[in-house]
């Protein structure tokens, strides 16, 4: 099964707003060609924060995201047949090395186990990818970077990265924002004013309260900028709320409930 792979070139930065010294560290990572691993929940910019770095580091960007069926000849290349001739067709990782491309591999947990022994060659000084089916190995270009990301929250048994594959990156540990920064972050994507959008973060504040209770995970920063959106185009906020920031969090009718009576608190 092919990746889900996008690439992105010389598009100005996507709006990001730093909580941390994240863009420092991704700044001297490039420089001394050292891969990233940003860790973190759902939703709390991890896939921006990379957009925006590539571009700021006028860097060619590749997205792939990981999921059970991506295997490792989906991320170097294979063979194809092409007007009756077999001929090799680059993957995503490929294209990337050659190019001095970012490289970000989106939840890479979720990728097959093969994946990650492709990796290795290039997480080290050595900076190559061999590819076994045509014999090359191929050095990676000037600029190339691999950038990965999961979410450690959602491990188990059978979903963990190694230690050996950790401790071969860089780590950067992402969290939602402080209460004040996600309002300036929600206002600015949204369009909703700050005023509103301070009751929404509030809100969601008190919802990320119940993660490992009655909620497997928090509201993430995205769903907050979700409803805003739809309580600026005119959307009724409870219905908005309900939509974006209550639906997406559960199935179960009883925790549905409990969750609006905390809506009907703040907007009561």
């Amino acid at each position: 099964m092919a990746a889900i792979d996008t690439k992105q070139e010389g598009a100005a930065a996507p709006f990001y707003l730093p909580v941390g010294d994240e863009c420092d560290i991704f700044e001297a990572a490039f420089t001394h060609q050292l891969p990233l691993l940003l860790k973190g929940p759902t939703g709390v910019g991890k896939t921006r924060f990379v957009a925006h770095m590539a571009a700021r580091m006028g860097r060619p960007l590749y997205t792939i995201a990981c999921h059970d069926d991506l295997s490792a000849a989906d991320l170097v290349g294979r063979f194809l047949l092409k007007g009756g001739e077999t001929v090799w067709v680059d993957g995503p990782l490929t294209r990337a090395v050659r190019e001095g491309a970012i490289c970000y591999l989106d939840e890479v947990v979720e990728a097959r186990k093969d994946v990650t022994v492709v990796l290795h060659p290039l997480t080290d000084d050595r900076r190559i990818l061999p590819l076994e089916k045509t014999g090359e190995e191929i050095e990676a270009a000037p600029g190339f970077m691999l950038v990965a990301s999961y979410n450690p929250g959602y491990q188990n048994i059978l979903k963990t990265l190694k230690p050996s594959t950790r401790q071969r990156f860089l780590s950067v540990d992402f969290d939602f924002p402080a209460e004040g920064r996600e309002i300036d972050i929600v206002t600015r994507e949204s369009g909703l004013d700050a005023a509103r959008v301070k009751n929404l973060v509030r809100l969601a504040g008190k919802l990320r309260a119940l993660k490992g209770q009655d909620l497997e995970e928090g509201v993430s920063t995205r769903l907050v900028i979700y409803a805003a959106t739809l309580i600026a185009a005119g959307m009724d906020v409870e219905r908005a709320i309900l939509a974006a920031m209550i639906e997406p969090l559960t199935d179960d009718e009883d925790v549905k409930r409990g969750l609006l009576d905390i809506v009907s608190a703040i907007y009561g």
